[in-house]
């Protein structure tokens, strides 16, 4: 019991020190979703881009948008199942960056359905910074081949689409108006999950439990 004990405060410690870390990271997410946009990251810096670091910062990028290699994703928002629209934006170094223009209903994945939309020429965009998502998403893999997008994986729909130096990342553009209405921005979900005072208070508990129970049979040995 004693040996229990010590693993419980162990496992309490960690989830405490885990507390911190999420509410630091929550912080720093906080101030980069609310600064002043700073210029995408260039080529330079992409293998510098990371996580902890630079997702959902707040960037704007200008270039010439692809609509031709656009890539629907299956999404779920507040305003019902449909798709992402994925559009590379060409830039003036010849790089592209996949902006993921905002949400389209079912009924509008076809782009002539919002050609309104379909913006040509020069565009300033601005949005969040997001990691690619590799794979798929639960229990359901991407299929390039046939066109299915479960997840926004950069670098395999850039694969797809024949596209040469594309950024590691994706955008999310914001709520911006787009002619037509379509697609709808600013949908970006920041949430993360803190559940870790729970945590750290059940192995405490659990830790003065086994305790208590240490020192019960300790007595009962020596009554």
């Amino acid at each position: 019991m004693l040996f229990l004990t010590l693993i419980f405060l162990g496992l309490g410690t960690w989830q405490v020190q885990r507390l911190f870390w999420k509410l630091d990271l929550i912080a720093r997410v906080d101030a980069r979703v609310s600064a002043t946009p700073v210029q995408a990251p260039s080529s330079q810096a992409w293998p510098g881009i990371n996580a902890e670091d630079d997702e959902y910062r707040r960037v704007t990028a200008t270039g010439i948008f692809r609509h031709d290699e656009e890539t629907p994703a299956q999404a779920v928002t507040d305003l019902g199942p449909g798709f992402w629209i994925l559009t590379p934006l060409e830039q003036a170094d010849g790089t592209s960056v996949l902006i993921n223009r905002g949400f389209v209903p079912a009924d509008r994945r076809d782009p002539a359905a919002r050609a309104d939309g379909e913006i040509e020429g020069p565009v300033k965009i601005t949005g969040l910074i997001r990691m690619s998502e590799p794979k798929g998403a639960f229990l359901r893999s991407n299929d390039p081949a046939n066109g299915r997008w479960y997840s926004r994986d950069v670098a395999a729909i850039a694969a797809t689409k024949g596209l040469e130096k594309v950024a590691p990342y994706f955008i999310d553009a914001d709520a911006t108006p787009i002619p037509g209405g379509l697609p709808v921005g600013g949908l970006t979900v920041i949430r993360f999950r803190n559940s870790h005072l729970v945590y750290a208070v059940t192995w405490y508990l659990l830790a003065v439990m086994s305790a208590a129970a240490a020192y019960a049979i300790q007595r009962r040995r020596l009554a």
